[in-house]
């Protein structure tokens, strides 16, 4: 091959390359959903909040941060707490959720996941788990969990046994943190630390779409605030609860594809 017919071999060649690269980067992503706010109510400042669930009427959120992690029971339609108990100092508090007659709440480090008493809080047992605990919520026939990587672990709703799992797929960013069991079967998380929320299939780990949720405080009130994290479906609604660690408000908001 002569000069030219090479020149014009490799211009050919950069050119499907370029092509190729070029309709990689255009493949589309999750749909990019909005957050609809509905309300917003009083959320205590000092709460770091680190699970939020809304079942029969109660509102169980569960705190972190060493010496002052808890698990909380508030009457949804009040605002008035109905129970609290308090994690051993030397534990940081996670993810909980209420399973049946079970309250689980999970720790960070610690390895110990809390069963606990819907109504009081009290402790009933504890169960041991490896790696990290971050978000726990509650489907019908399991527990999701994450640990702060891509991938979701599924466990026993009776014994906190691991069950199963699930790599997340379809995002460029993926740290599931605070999770919700959402009645049709899918889960929202945190996308720690950012501003979004991921709806996710737990079947098969795809993200279904990603929730643009930034700009829910002014920039006052998220002065001295770190991440959004918590997020509690109302049961019977199309609604959703939203707040963060140290947040001063709880929103009501809808999730709307854009």
């Amino acid at each position: 091959m002569n000069r030219i017919g090479t020149s014009l071999a490799i211009a050919v060649l950069v050119s499907l390359l370029a092509a190729t690269a070029c309709g990689a980067a255009e493949e589309p992503g999750p749909p990019r959903w909005r957050v609809e706010v509905i309300g917003s109510s009083p959320h205590d400042p000092e709460a770091f909040t680190q699970g939020l669930e809304v079942v029969d009427g109660i509102r169980y959120e569960s705190t972190g941060m060493w010496g002052v992690s808890s698990a909380r029971a508030t009457d949804q339609d009040t605002g008035v707490e109905r129970a609290r108990a308090d994690l051993p100092a030397e534990m940081f508090g996670e993810g909980m959720t209420k399973a049946g007659d079970i309250v689980w709440q999970i720790t960070w480090k610690d390895g110990i996941a809390f069963a606990r008493d819907p109504e009081t809080l009290a402790e009933t047992g504890r169960v041991t788990y490896e790696g990290e605990g971050w978000g726990l919520c509650a489907q019908p026939d399991r527990l999701v969990m994450s640990d702060g990587t891509d991938t979701l672990t599924f466990r026993d709703r009776a014994t906190f046994a691991r069950t199963g799992s699930v790599t997340l797929s379809g995002h460029s960013r993926l740290q599931p943190n605070e999770l919700d069991c959402a009645p049709d079967g899918t889960v929202y998380a945190n996308n720690y630390p950012s501003d979004e929320i991921l709806r996710i299939d737990p079947g098969t780990g795809q993200v279904l779409a990603v929730i643009e949720a930034g700009g829910l405080l002014s920039p006052a009130e998220r002065a001295g605030t770190d991440v959004l994290n918590g997020i509690a479906h109302l049961p019977g609604t199309d609604r959703f609860l939203l707040t963060g660690k140290y947040w001063p408000r709880l929103f009501e908001v809808r999730f709307v594809p854009k």
